[in-house]
């Protein structure tokens, strides 16, 4: 199950995918440690970068912590999309990834994102500045399209192509969906058709069985996971380990998991500082509470009340001893049973 962005070869097909305000260096330090096949970059404004906007220069660090490095550019002017990508390879990028597909208002109503699947010509310009600009294989996020009467992916895929693009990410839902239905993995296949390189499937995939259908219905080379990772970066190397053992890691212990998620909180402490870093992290461990429940580890008591505490204590050492309370209790009920 290998696969290669041109010379660029990946370890495994379960990717995690760049999502703004969670993929971030410490997330995706995380996730590469534990085995995903690839880390994409939250999403980083071409302009932005290029006049060193201190968000924008955080969102693109993981440089000789994380191989290959891929840093995602969103834009609507070539020039600037020309420019960012100098600066992404100066930053150490392997590979610079064009944002096509982000739905939001924010980011469409400034002609960026999934807005330019509505105007292929100008999208084809923007990939061709960035290949033009690259000494590092480019790829391209899209939808299947801007709405359901306008279902372009396949003509896109083609046509970046033929601009020099060298893999091709579709999430299985039109722009105008945003994130409400089911992603059509089968619509995919429309794309597996019109291009020769490498495919990957993305929207709604949580599981191994997901993976394997996601690939199945859609003629995908890999597979994507993004919402499904929210308190487990390290997820999408368990189901690249159930696809192929030896190609991930196994699911943690529960040791290991607390392991992690202190490494987590330590991680985003030095990316943002103590008290960025306490506000950034509060969501991260939500997430990670509400699977501790969701697999039974915590009653709906004991989760509301860590979620009171943990979450709005501002001081990052008695979080984290929280978190080791969390776990020793748990092991401790599970021994006593």
């Amino acid at each position: 199950m290998s696969i290669a962005i041109g010379p660029v070869r990946l370890r495994n097909p379960v990717f995690l995918a760049p999502m703004s305000g969670v993929t971030d260096e410490a997330f995706r330090l995380v996730a590469h440690a534990h085995g995903a096949g690839l880390v994409v970059s939250e999403m980083v404004a071409s302009d932005a970068l290029f006049r060193e906007r201190p968000d924008m220069v955080r969102r693109a660090r993981g440089q000789q912590k994380i191989s290959p490095f891929v840093i995602q550019l969103a834009g609507r002017e070539e020039h600037w999309m020309a420019e960012g990508a100098r600066l992404a390879q100066d930053l150490g990028a392997e590979v610079i990834d064009i944002n096509m597909g982000c739905p939001s208002r924010q980011v469409t109503g400034g002609l960026s994102g999934s807005a330019l699947m509505r105007n292929l010509d100008h999208a084809v310009r923007l990939i061709e500045a960035t290949v033009g600009a690259s000494r590092v294989p480019v790829t391209v996020k899209m939808r299947l399209g801007w709405d359901h009467d306008t279902l372009n992916a396949p003509e896109l895929a083609r046509r970046a192509q033929e601009a020099g693009a060298q893999m091709i990410t579709v999430h299985g839902r039109t722009r105008c969906m945003f994130y409400t239905g089911k992603a059509d993995w089968a619509a995919i296949r429309a794309v597996r058709e019109a291009i020769t390189i490498p495919l990957v499937a993305n929207g709604d995939g949580e599981t191994a069985a997901d993976a394997r259908a996601m690939m199945g219905a859609s003629g995908a080379d890999a597979v994507m996971f993004g919402r499904s990772c929210y308190g487990r970066p390290w997820w999408p190397g368990v189901v690249a380990n159930d696809l192929a053992p030896g190609s991930g890691r196994e699911e943690p212990s529960l040791e290991e998991e607390r392991d992690i998620v202190l490494w987590h909180q330590d991680e985003t402490l030095r990316l943002y500082g103590q008290a960025l870093g306490n506000k950034t992290f509060r969501k991260h461990l939500g997430w990670t509470l509400s699977r501790l429940e969701l697999r039974g580890c915590l009653d709906g008591e004991a989760h509301a009340g860590l979620r009171a505490t943990l979450l709005s204590d501002k001081d990052n050492a008695r979080v984290a001893n929280g978190i080791r309370e969390t776990y020793a209790r748990i092991l401790g009920e599970e021994e006593a049973a």
